[in-house]
């Protein structure tokens, strides 16, 4: 990506207040919808943010005129009064073979740490909260310490750029993942020598599904670095992202737990398989997390 222009001047969303947290959507579970068309319908919903997922339809990092196209969806945000965070997930963007493909643990990462770096310039010249990325599944030939070792050296060149670009990364443990779970992200946090802007992103769903503690305790755990929440419904041992009320966590002391903390970012909603019913449980989730943080409140 070529040096932006200077960022439009558009109004930036106003911070929140004390407690009271800002719900988001994730844009890959608007896979259906142009990227315009989804901001206006979360908008509309009355969401506070979107996690934007770069991918071969939504704001594509390799697709010419990049520059361009992320002013023009710099200005539609401020328009619209949008948060955003960055999202890194999308599944063939650079692979169409293979899902993820390549992560930093394979052989040969280069067309990771580009995607990775371009993310983080994306995210500077948006304005975003955090940029947010995972560890990947380690290949069945990368031997454990290799892979650990590749794991370090990809993160720590994409901590230098986003410290020279002045924007938070949020590491995501992910099930199935060479990093999966909080202790994993403890571990890679050391490893790094516990770089200031190498925070962690909490998918609310991956802590029902394989953390030992429960829910609100996890929140509380790292609440201290918590960057970017994605959130979502989820049964133990099951990584499958449900919508609110289809699993098993209870999510008013959930919310109360990051209000506690004083967690400012956005909590948006996770649900990449719903794309085909978008606007339908766009709007339901707004609805149920509404409710729920009321109930956390007391209210």
């Amino acid at each position: 990506m070529t040096a932006a222009p200077a960022a439009p001047t558009t109004a930036s969303p106003p911070p929140p207040g004390p407690g009271r947290l800002r719900f988001g959507y994730g844009t890959n579970g608007f896979a259906n919808h142009r990227l315009g068309d989804a901001l206006a319908v979360l908008a509309d919903l009355g969401y506070e943010g979107v996690a934007l997922t770069l991918d071969h339809h939504h704001l594509d990092p390799f697709a010419p005129g990049l520059a361009r196209r992320v002013a023009a969806v710099h200005r539609r945000l401020g328009a619209l009064g949008l948060a955003v965070v960055v999202e890194t997930g999308a599944r063939y963007l650079l692979d169409p073979r293979h899902k993820h493909a390549p992560t930093l643990l394979h052989d040969d990462p280069a067309r990771r740490v580009e995607f990775l770096r371009r993310a983080v310039r994306v995210g500077a010249d948006l304005g975003a909260e955090a940029v947010s990325f995972w560890a990947g599944v380690r290949p069945p030939q990368v031997p454990p310490p290799v892979a650990r070792d590749r794991l370090v050296a990809g993160c720590a060149t994409v901590c230098a750029e986003a410290e020279a670009a002045g924007v938070p990364l949020g590491f995501e443990p992910e099930p199935g993942m060479l990093v999966e779970d909080i202790a994993g992200w403890w571990w890679l946090r050391g490893a790094l020598g516990a770089p200031p802007g190498f925070g962690i992103t909490l998918d609310i769903g991956h802590c029902r599904c394989l953390e030992p503690r429960p829910v609100p305790e996890c929140v509380t755990a790292v609440a201290d670095h918590l960057v970017n929440v994605q959130i979502d419904d989820m049964r133990r041992g099951v990584h499958e992202h449900l919508e609110f009320g289809a699993g098993e966590i209870d999510f008013p002391p959930v919310l109360r737990a990051l209000a506690d903390a004083g967690y400012r970012g956005l909590v948006a909603v996770e649900l990449p398989r719903h794309s085909h019913a978008a606007p339908t449980v766009a709007a339901r989730s707004l609805d149920f997390l509404r409710a729920a943080a009321r109930r956390g409140e007391g209210r």
